[in-house]
């Protein structure tokens, strides 16, 4: 078995802690570890600070969370300076934010850009962590901290003659900085979940024609974004307190909140109107904010579908294309529901065409196009849409070895195991921010309590003059058995997608398993700061 190159001395380390990606979670611990004077490095394979805002330059790339529910809450001087301005921001403005908030708290002076990690080693003798780069540099370190992401490894399609093609062509998660000439031509996008109904929505406006290939339709629906104004914005501003404390509270750290009363609890006027006033309104408030069952009971969410369906027929002039992206093998909701701003309006364009690749699939990619089984297309651009290996995917593209030599690929054969979502037994010294099994929804809101938790345990180690703390087996059996409870009853759980471990291009993920902590952020809150205010007595130490 190949190992790094390890040594028996604990003293050369070249630093406390390194950290793996310089996204929002990456400069957040490297703010919160250097505030405790620890030497750290972040390790970033892009040439700038922003993680999914930096990669994901596509046209239509924006938040679909409040932007000013998004941002960091940590510093009041950087909320008072920072005008967001709109409602959802786009990229652009979201990966300037990001920079701005690098420089005003001199980050980049500790990020290592351009170093993208090839492997990460456990040294049992050493205590420490052998980190080491693809062009071969390696780093000791005493902690280990990935900021990874769920949603940062892009997959294509495994389509034959993808570099046949002789046009240009991309993933949507790696769109170059140059960025794509697609006006006047013609364009092919594959792929309609999140990205590819942002995508689309833009490209249809200057490309000759656009052909979207459609495997499986989702559930969408409208964004209503909009600019923020200055008052607005000194309005919001003044009530950033109340906002963050709100995100506290609900289940999925957005400024929704599930309603507490039932489908059937109202008569058939009121639920229509209630739902119309979701459908009206900004952001996830129609998934966020719906009535408490409409996940778990079957008849509730049937109900739901078919209005939102009724909403498609009436916004798509020519009812087969609006039967194709009307969903039949999932419920509104049980998938996470892409936002829009006139997505299905696009196909009532005449330069826009419709293929479902279940009617007509894919057999492969040509010098000039697309072949289905139907005809060959010809294209100047493809586009893919195709999403990524979520949640584990960015995981096990680096090599991750803990307690003799043990592959963290290997241990989660099967689905991933993790104490809290943040930490792994057999992994010393090891800690995930947002990893499997973590609380989701609004993620700075958790990737903030994420990093000061990992922060205090951190502090705790090194205050006790400890050199290595780990995760007990039995700890990660319990908050195991916790999430699969979590997850019982829920209909997207019988469901194939990212949030169920599916993903039809990655070898080995073809079955359901339990990915993601279903149950509320509070709730997850509440165990954490249970573990820590009792001495963390579900960890080991040395």
């Amino acid at each position: 078995m190949t190992t790094l190159q390890q040594t028996d001395a604990a003293g050369d380390l070249d630093f406390d802690a390194v950290v793996i990606g310089a996204g929002l979670s990456g400069m957040y611990m490297l703010y919160r570890l250097r505030e405790r004077g620890l030497k750290v490095r972040v390790l970033e394979a892009g040439t700038g600070v922003g993680g999914t805002w930096y990669w994901n330059r596509y046209p239509g790339a924006r938040f679909d969370s409040e932007s000013w529910s998004y941002g960091f809450s940590f510093s009041q001087e950087l909320l008072d300076e920072w005008d967001w301005q709109e409602h959802f921001a786009g990229q652009p403005e979201v990966e300037r934010y990001c920079r701005h908030v690098a420089q005003k708290f001199d980050l980049n002076a500790d990020i290592q850009f351009r170093a993208r990690v090839a492997a990460a080693h456990f040294d049992a003798e050493g205590h420490c962590w052998t980190v080491r780069l693809d062009d071969g540099t390696s780093y000791r370190t005493r902690f280990l901290i990935s900021a990874i992401g769920l949603l940062s490894a892009p997959t294509m399609p495994r389509f034959e003659g993808i570099e046949d093609f002789q046009g240009q062509w991309c993933h949507t998660g790696l769109w170059p900085k140059e960025g794509i000439d697609y006006a006047g031509k013609r364009v092919a996008v594959i792929g309609t979940g999140a990205s590819g109904v942002q995508a689309i929505q833009e490209i249809c406006k200057t490309a000759a024609h656009l052909t979207v290939f459609q495997r499986r339709p989702n559930w969408c629906t409208p964004l209503h974004n909009g600019p923020i104004t200055k008052p607005e914005m000194d309005e919001i501003r003044s009530r950033y307190d109340e906002i963050f404390e709100l995100c506290r509270q609900t289940a999925a750290c957005f400024v929704h909140t599930i309603n507490p009363r039932g489908t059937f609890e109202v008569s058939e006027a009121e639920r229509l109107a209630f739902w119309e006033e979701r459908y009206d309104g900004q952001g996830f408030g129609i998934w966020q904010g719906n009535f408490r069952d409409m996940l778990v009971d079957r008849e509730a969410n049937r109900l739901m579908s078919e209005f939102v369906a009724d909403k498609i027929r009436q916004r798509v002039k020519d009812p087969k294309t609006a039967d194709l992206l009307i969903p039949d093998d999932h419920g509104f909701g049980t998938r996470r529901v892409p936002q829009e701003t006139g997505y299905y309006e696009v196909y009532n364009r005449d330069n826009v065409s419709l293929v479902s690749m279940l009617e007509t699939p894919i057999e492969r990619i040509t010098a000039s196009g697309v072949r289905t089984s139907e005809k060959d297309y010809d294209f100047d651009v493809i586009i893919y849409a195709t999403g990524f290996d979520a949640v584990t995917g960015a995981f096990d593209r680096i090599d991750i070895r803990g307690n003799g030599g043990v592959k963290l690929k290997e241990k989660w054969t099967g689905g991933p195991r993790t104490f809290v979502g943040v930490m792994v037994d057999d992994f010393p010294n090891m800690f995930m921010i947002m990893g499997p099994h973590a609380a989701l929804g609004n993620n700075p809101r958790s990737i903030e309590y994420n990093v000061e938790w990992i922060r205090d345990l951190i502090g705790h180690v090194t205050d006790e003059g400890l050199t290595r703390t780990e995760a007990r087996p039995d700890s990660v059996a319990e908050w195991n058995a916790f999430v699969h409870e979590k997850a019982e009853g829920l209909l997207s759980n019988e469901i194939d997608s990212w949030m169920t471990g599916i993903n039809m291009n990655v070898e080995g993920k073809q079955t359901r398993t339990i990915v993601r902590y279903s149950g509320t952020a509070p709730e997850y809150r509440a165990f954490c700061d249970e573990v820590a205010a009792t001495g963390y007595r579900e960890l080991d130490f040395g």
